[in-house]
């Protein structure tokens, strides 16, 4: 939920929706300036969203939700319900393109992340070490963890899809610079410098300015490449954000 300006909503307000029928009330400030709710419903809450609710699109996407944006907005990885946005660079993947790399030799590692709201909040502060991500929920499991690490172990490619996907295999990083198996919430903030210690590769759209995104691209790909890339793309008229074109760093 999104209430603009948060500064309006305090502590003890109620918020109700679904003419009465659901409400929510505001317990607690985050580190971000938003709110923190406890809703009154003790059911399956997903359900009620799913009844009530829109496709939760962007705020640069001028254009209110459609019905079928409950599709498009989606990848063909999800599988579990929790994400407030769709990780976008998935979304370039298809069934069909999928079985042609796997028939190339290509493994799909999944992993499990809940995006937030924070992955649309720009960097307000001029130094980065001040900067307070929002937690994100992500899962990195056993059977993910050993193709990753058997590939780093052969000395063979790690193509990580998306940067949230990224800062997800960064968190879960060992003393050796292998993949761990880890369940929780992280706030790990990558700009440059930084020593990726998992991925070799980072497939991911074109991002906001003086977002968090594009500050881990530049950590990845080196800020004058970036600049160069991003250039090239306005040039060129490519779509930028979550509908938008993509691009592979190798």
């Amino acid at each position: 939920m999104i209430v603009d300006p948060a500064r309006k909503v305090r502590i003890g307000n109620k918020i109700y929706f679904d003419n009465g029928n659901l409400w929510c009330e505001v317990i607690d400030n985050t580190t971000s300036r938003g709110r923190t709710v406890r809703f009154n419903y003790a059911g399956d809450f997903f359900k009620v969203i799913d009844k009530i609710g829109l496709t939760p699109l962007p705020n640069y996407i001028k254009r209110d939700p459609t019905p079928k944006d409950k599709e498009s907005y989606q990848t063909i990885f999800a599988e579990k319900v929790g994400a407030v946005a769709a990780p976008t660079a998935g979304l370039h993947f298809t069934k069909a393109l999928q079985k042609k790399m796997e028939k190339k030799g290509v493994v799909f590692a999944p992993v499990t992340l809940h995006i937030g709201l924070g992955t649309f909040r720009a960097v307000e502060v001029e130094d980065l070490t001040k900067h307070k991500m929002d937690s994100e929920f992500f899962q990195v499991e056993e059977p993910t963890v050993k193709h990753v690490n058997k590939s780093i172990d052969g000395r063979k490619k790690v193509c990580v899809v998306g940067t949230s996907a990224m800062r997800a295999v960064e968190s879960s990083v060992t003393t050796d610079g292998h993949l761990k198996p880890l369940r929780g919430w992280t706030d790990k903030f990558i700009f440059p410098p930084y020593d990726f210690k998992i991925a070799d590769r980072l497939i991911t759209n074109f991002h906001m300015p003086e977002s968090t995104l594009l500050m881990l691209v530049a950590a990845f790909a080196g800020h004058e490449l970036t600049m160069r890339a991003y250039k090239h793309a306005i040039k060129k008229g490519y779509r930028f954000y979550s509908y938008g074109d993509a691009m592979l760093i190798i």
